[in-house]
């Protein structure tokens, strides 16, 4: 397969374009009844894969992804990732764990396993865990989600960045992560924008209300303390459970609010 032009041949785009025509290739010699291009289609009965889509900005946070990841996964929700090149700083930083495109499940397993407390092995995360993730490069503007027509439930960006913020309020797609957030609001799906900055500017208050308008759901990473946390790990799930909340998907992550005073931790005497 020749690339497109002004496409050159290493490009993402055009390395999965030429392995989609070898697929649609060997599909049609096994089945010449077929008519080229159609695809397999789901089998009767089939649902069609509609994953979440997790976008992971630069900004200060990276546990409260690593949370709402494992919660997605824990539902048996599926997930397409997108980590931005800014986050992957922040992940170093924060974890020291690179993130890597050509090794990126093996470096995804271990950023899962390890705790908000920077323990590693904290939470037993296996391979089996992890193959219902798909991960697109930030880079590929062509990648799946960036298309009104690729099915997803919606997208949730944990943790959002004030860049991030304004390139989604802007409409701008400077990379998939943006372009996936524009698509999300377009196409009106459910989209959870967890903003971690403090403190916030005019500017970016401005910005968060007009994703506020377009139907986005604007979640502060603010944990509380009525859950009874203990842990830095405690505060983390909270935000992250708030998130879950707002997508609409079932989790354990913390204890919530009965109507019932003095169930928080007690201090000593």
């Amino acid at each position: 397969m020749e690339p497109p032009h002004n496409i050159p041949s290493e490009h993402p785009a055009y390395e999965r374009a030429a392995r989609e025509a070898g697929v649609r290739e060997r599909e049609v010699r096994e089945d010449p009844v077929r008519k080229p291009g159609t695809g397999p289609g789901p089998g009767p009965g089939a649902v069609a894969r509609r994953p979440w889509v997790v976008g992971v900005s630069g900004a200060s946070g990276t546990p409260y992804a690593a949370s709402v990841l494992r919660g997605l996964l824990a539902a048996g929700e599926s997930v397409d990732l997108v980590v931005s090149r800014a986050s992957r700083l922040t992940l170093l930083d924060e974890t020291g764990i690179g993130f890597r495109d050509a090794h990126w499940r093996e470096d995804l397993r271990e950023w899962l396993a390890r705790g908000a407390d920077g323990k590693p092995q904290t939470f037993a995360v296996t391979e089996e865990d992890l193959s219902d993730v798909r991960h697109w490069p930030a880079g590929d503007l062509a990648a799946g989600p960036s298309s009104g027509s690729y099915p997803v439930k919606g997208m949730l960006i944990v943790p959002a960045s004030t860049a991030c913020v304004a390139g989604v309020a802007l409409g701008l797609s400077k990379d998939l992560l943006q372009r996936t957030a524009s698509v999300t609001l377009k196409e009106r799906r459910k989209l959870v924008v967890a903003v971690r900055e403090t403190p916030l500017n005019g500017q970016t208050l401005r910005h968060l209300v007009t994703l506020d308008e377009a139907g986005a759901v604007v979640l502060p990473a603010s944990p509380a303390f009525y859950a009874g946390a203990t842990h830095i790990q405690d505060l983390v799930d909270f935000v992250a459970g708030r998130v879950l909340d707002a997508a609409g998907v079932p989790h354990g992550l913390y204890r919530r609010w009965e109507g019932e005073l003095g169930r928080g931790p007690k201090g000593e005497g």
